[in-house]
């Protein structure tokens, strides 16, 4: 909830009192036009308007910019994970540093252009000595998750009964207590998830998103708040849990619909950025073939007809896999002591957990199918990176030394040194590992290796028996 306006003595170079504030010749612009001018601004330097999001540059941001330029409130609809909330809360960063409002003022008022009589009376006894706060951009942004126990009073206001009891009557417009919308007043207010609101509390919206006029138990004030105002959904509550009224709709100007990361590139690069890395431990290398396994098991997971598409498979999966994919990593690093750590194509068992707990299936019954589905899955997605990266022709002079008879037993308890080892000793090994630029580390090399003879397996031109080793295989002619 945003805070009464309060003074900033920490900003001296600014007006702290109304008079002073009135030299200065300030001039007093609505949200709508603070956004639209910085956004200007920003076209014409060529500055990103939403830095860390990827993927949108020519879909989604062209839309948003095209909203603010035209003062239009927004609804984003997409599945979870597509950073609806995020891309709200960057909006923030279009809006003045600082803005004057009336000391003390709940609503956030404009010195110029106050709301409620009781600021008017404020002004007209204190004058040019009125205090004035200084309201930083962090403190106009209000945000709700929408569920169905919110009441109208949480959103715009109530009486209160402490004011009541202070010896205030009931006809004083000043005994209300304001909601979280009245109180975000000059800044962007966003409610996420719009369709779980009831009805009749999205019906209570309307006249605050076109009339202005707000209603708390008998009382009709004239707030003409300044807002813009933000909301998202999820299509698939249209019909299972809600729907957005179509009044409602009518007033929210530009929907957005958002998506999921049309390439792998874009996924990866999302893992990249968003994924916590913390210190300590190993050193880790990151090949770029099993960043690109674990955003390729998204990506099919999104289109198999096993996983719920309405639920959606969000970016989070991709993330909290490559964190469990490098977090095995570096357990097993540490476990033998090596000092630098990579994960491998024995290592992907580990995010199985990471994933069947962030996807819902179509159907049920079967005993625990969520691990064979994404086992199916991982395999798909090794064999289309595998396919995408390595030609087979190059890899004849390998298919040829199992077929006289060598045999390669991995695992996640296998040390690196032995794959190293495995590169001299095969013929075409050392090549092929390093075509995939997997560099000299030899956690690195491992992981090549691993990679290269999974990949032949599942182009039949290996066999792979289960072995003791965790997580690993014996490959043979």
């Amino acid at each position: 909830m945003t805070d009464a306006a309060t003074s900033t003595p920490n900003l001296p170079h600014l007006p702290a009192t109304l008079g002073a504030l009135r030299a200065t010749g300030y001039q007093p612009r609505s949200v709508k036009q603070e956004l639209r001018d910085s956004l200007m601004a920003r076209l014409v330097d060529g500055r990103a308007l939403f830095p860390g999001v990827v993927g949108y540059e020519d879909t989604v941001i062209p839309a948003i910019e095209n909203a603010v330029l035209a003062g239009q409130d927004i609804v984003f609809l997409g599945e979870r994970g597509q950073a609806k909330t995020r891309l709200a809360r960057s909006l923030t960063a279009l809006l003045d540093e600082h803005v004057p409002a009336v000391d003390g003022s709940e609503l956030h008022e404009d010195p110029f252009a106050p709301l409620l009589d009781e600021t008017r009376r404020r002004i007209e006894a204190e004058g040019d000595d009125l205090p004035i706060a200084w309201l930083h951009r962090s403190r106009r942004y209000g945000e709700k998750l929408a569920t169905p126990d919110i009441t109208i009073a949480d959103l715009i206001g109530e009486v209160d009964p402490i004011k009541v009891a202070e010896g205030r009557y009931l006809a004083d417009a000043s005994t209300i207590h304001y909601g979280l919308i009245p109180r975000t007043n000059r800044g962007i207010f966003t409610i996420n998830e719009l369709p779980d609101l009831q009805e009749r509390i999205q019906v209570g919206l309307l006249n605050i998103l076109e009339e202005r006029d707000v209603q708390v138990r008998g009382y009709t004030l004239r707030l003409p708040l300044d807002l813009f105002v933000v909301a998202s959904a999820n299509p698939e509550d249209y019909t299972s849990r809600g729907r957005i009224i179509t009044p409602l709709k009518d007033r929210l100007g530009s929907q957005i619909r958002t998506h999921y990361p049309r390439t792998i590139e874009g996924e990866i690069a999302i893992m990249r950025q968003e994924a916590e890395r913390l210190d300590g431990g190993p050193e880790l290398d990151e090949p770029a073939f099993m960043l690109e396994i674990v955003a390729e098991l998204s990506h099919l997971a999104r289109r198999a007809p096993d996983i719920s598409q309405r639920s959606g498979v969000s970016v989070r999966v991709s993330i909290a896999n490559l964190e469990t994919l490098l977090a095995n990593a570096t357990r097993r690093a540490l476990r033998l002591g090596e000092p630098s750590a990579a994960p491998r194509i024995s290592d992907l068992g580990a995010i199985i957990p990471s994933t069947t707990g962030k996807v819902e299936l179509e159907t049920l019954g079967d005993e625990a199918p969520e691990e064979r589905i994404i086992d199916r899955l991982l395999s798909r997605a090794i064999h289309a990176v595998f396919a995408r990266r390595v030609s087979l022709d190059e890899l004849t002079d390998i298919t040829e030394a199992f077929e006289s008879g060598a045999i390669i037993e991995t695992g996640e308890l296998v040390p690196s040194r032995e794959y190293v080892r495995w590169t001299r000793e095969t013929p075409g090994m050392a090549d092929a590992v390093a075509r995939l630029g997997v560099g000299e580390s030899p956690a690195a090399i491992a992981s090549g290796v691993e990679f290269l003879l999974e990949g032949l397996h599942l182009h039949r031109r290996l066999n792979k028996e289960r072995a003791a080793a965790a997580g690993g295989g014996r490959y043979r002619a």
